[in-house]
């Protein structure tokens, strides 16, 4: 399986010891290379157990060394080894944490091939990743075949449940009657049962409901937790309801709930989009003051708000602080710099943060496709209604290199431009307009005409006006 080994066994090997020296070793391959020096002692007597192989297997799932976990789960049936649930359970895992249900459904469909029957333990976390990838059409088939099984329905069980009936607004009152009849089945409903709850009802604007929910929550003995919290005010902030959001965020430090960054974000968020980005900085101050990290969205909240109120200067300033934390900005965050700056007539500084965007590795994809056309374009046009066409073309020559769309409003504005200065350069741009199936209007035409004829350039002007009456008259 490794590279051969060099490791010196005592005379006596014990699982313990092979363990021990694979925990202790950080490098993969190392570690591997213990594993199969220790397979080799076999001879000796030595055998792998299930706390060697079930190590081994946790190891190479956490590098997603997917297909070699998977081969060890062979070998250990094929060596009598008793494969353990929490074995399985840690492949249903690491098959979750990459987002690949079927897979964990394919692993859980092999439990009888690997003589080790499912307890309620493995349906519960199968059914959970089901309904936390939004497979919830699978998901409510498996809890079909769990209740087919004889699962006993539990807490956990029923949150689950819950949680994937919340998901969409169709199916939240199945939800609120499955919470209603659990006390009658002998199952009380927990925070987590209340917090799925809350944050289901704000995911689809029922505020006022997960407000009273909250109040029901305290009223039957269950305290809210920070996660009960922070869903409210999230959908509080979400349904433009910013002083309930601040007066709630006043009671849950009042009860001695400690705010997490979730919440601090939601109410950055609530603030920035109303105007109170200044607001929303001071919070972020007190924030950092509890040793609370700011993440990406806490920042993207901050310099959208600051560019929205126009103060441009606030949001690089957030973008600073945002890198140097090792947050790389995205597509989006790039743009509304270079738009504030635009904005502000400040092409030159919108034109180098463009220049920092491309550097920094920024391309195109499906997604953000349409703001890198636009902002590219902006910044062009912008320099052009300067009247700086040399500081627009080599961004312009950039959009062509790399296959970002050319509008004909920056075709124009580059002609005219142009005609000015450099009539060569405009003839240019004309011919790449129309290669790329742009037609030039009359008023373009007139610019170029009139470019060659203010510079006595009659014969120029004549052979072009020749060849687009020619060309006219082909297509016709």
């Amino acid at each position: 399986m490794g590279s051969k080994s060099v490791t010196k066994w005592p005379k006596q090997i014990t699982p313990s010891l092979v363990e021990g020296l694979i925990y202790s070793e950080r490098d993969l391959d190392k570690a591997i290379s213990i594993f199969d020096a220790a397979t080799a002692e076999y001879s000796n007597g030595f055998r792998h157990d299930r706390s060697t192989f079930g190590l081994m297997i946790r190891r190479l799932l956490s590098a997603n060394k997917f297909v070699p976990a998977e081969d060890m789960l062979v070998r250990m049936k094929r060596e009598k080894c008793d494969i353990t649930e929490d074995i399985l359970l840690s492949v249903y895992r690491a098959y979750a944490r990459v987002h690949k249900p079927l897979e964990v459904m394919r692993v859980f469909g092999k439990t009888k091939d690997y003589e080790c029957e499912p307890t309620a333990k493995s349906y519960i976390t199968v059914f959970s990743i089901l309904v936390s990838e939004s497979q919830l059409k699978m998901a409510f088939k498996f809890y079909r075949h769990m209740r087919q099984k004889g699962i006993p329905t539990s807490v956990p069980s029923l949150n689950v449940l819950i949680k994937a009936l919340c998901k969409t607004a169709a199916t939240m009152d199945s939800a609120f009657r499955i919470f209603d009849e659990m006390p009658k089945h002998g199952h009380a409903p927990d925070s987590y049962t209340y917090g799925t709850l809350i944050n289901g009802l704000c995911r689809h604007g029922r505020t006022l409901e997960a407000k009273e929910l909250l109040i029901d929550m305290e009223a039957k003995g269950c305290s809210p937790s920070v996660v009960s919290y922070s869903c409210l005010i999230h959908g509080l902030c979400q349904s433009n309801k910013l002083a309930d959001a601040l007066e709630l965020f006043k009671e849950m430090k009042s009860k001695g709930v400690e705010p997490n960054v979730y919440t601090y974000s939601s109410l950055i968020d609530g603030l920035c989009k109303n105007g109170y980005s200044l607001q929303a900085m001071e919070l972020l101050e007190r924030m950092t003051r509890k040793s609370l990290v700011p993440n990406s969205i806490t920042y993207s909240s901050l310099i959208h708000g600051f560019c929205s109120e126009g103060k441009i200067t606030e949001a690089v300033r957030i973008l600073d602080r945002m890198k140097l934390q090792d947050l790389k900005p995205d597509a989006g965050l790039y743009s509304k710099i270079i738009n504030g700056f635009c904005e502000m007539n400040k092409f030159q500084e919108a034109a180098n943060f463009l220049d920092e965007m491309v550097l920094s590795g920024i391309t195109p994809n499906r997604v953000t496709w349409g703001l890198h056309v636009r902002v590219h374009n902006r910044v062009v046009q912008g320099f052009c209604a300067e009247g700086c066409p040399n500081k627009a073309f080599p961004i312009y020559l950039g959009l062509r290199t790399r296959g970002i769309s050319v509008e004909m409003k920056t075709f124009e504005s580059l002609i005219r431009c142009f005609c000015k200065t450099d009539l060569h350069k405009a003839a240019r741009i004309l011919d790449e307009m129309v290669i790329d199936g742009c037609i030039p209007d009359e008023e373009t035409w007139n610019d170029i005409f009139s470019g060659f004829l203010d510079r006595r350039k009659v014969r120029e002007a004549a052979e072009l006006l020749h060849a687009k009456l020619i060309d006219e008259f082909q297509n016709a």
